[in-house]
């Protein structure tokens, strides 16, 4: 099962550097991230972790919360022009809304939507 932590930090410079630092010193292999800021001086970070439990105990260790955590569908895609529009369509096309998308290595995009089953079976 592939997951999605959502983690809240300060909008400050090395803020990233740390939760990368606390994952690896954890032995947490990061499988894929997102970081934009969220207003009124935070930053949100999605990471995508294969080991959960590994983690949360990591990050807690680092003294740093995580607010939410969620399945998600990952989707291994070429890398050529329409291959987003292409995954996007097939979940458009099946009623299921995307509410979180991003790009992780090895050319995968994960997804959350609002009915995950419905997601997996449109694109898998």
């Amino acid at each position: 099962m592939a997951t999605d932590l959502t983690i809240l930090v300060d909008d400050h410079p090395g803020e990233l550097a740390h939760v990368g630092e606390v994952l690896g010193t954890g032995g947490v292999n990061i499988e894929g991230f997102c970081a934009v800021q969220s207003g009124g001086g935070r930053s949100e970070i999605h990471v995508l972790v294969a080991d959960p439990e590994a983690a949360f105990s990591a990050l807690k260790a680092g003294c740093i919360e995580v607010t939410s955590e969620q399945e998600v569908v990952v989707v291994r895609m070429e890398d050529k022009p329409g291959m987003l529009g292409e995954v996007a369509r097939k979940l458009g096309s099946a009623k299921v809304n995307i509410t979180l998308a991003y790009l992780a290595t090895n050319n995968r995009l994960v997804i959350a939507a609002d009915n995950l089953a419905d997601a997996k079976a449109a694109i898998t």
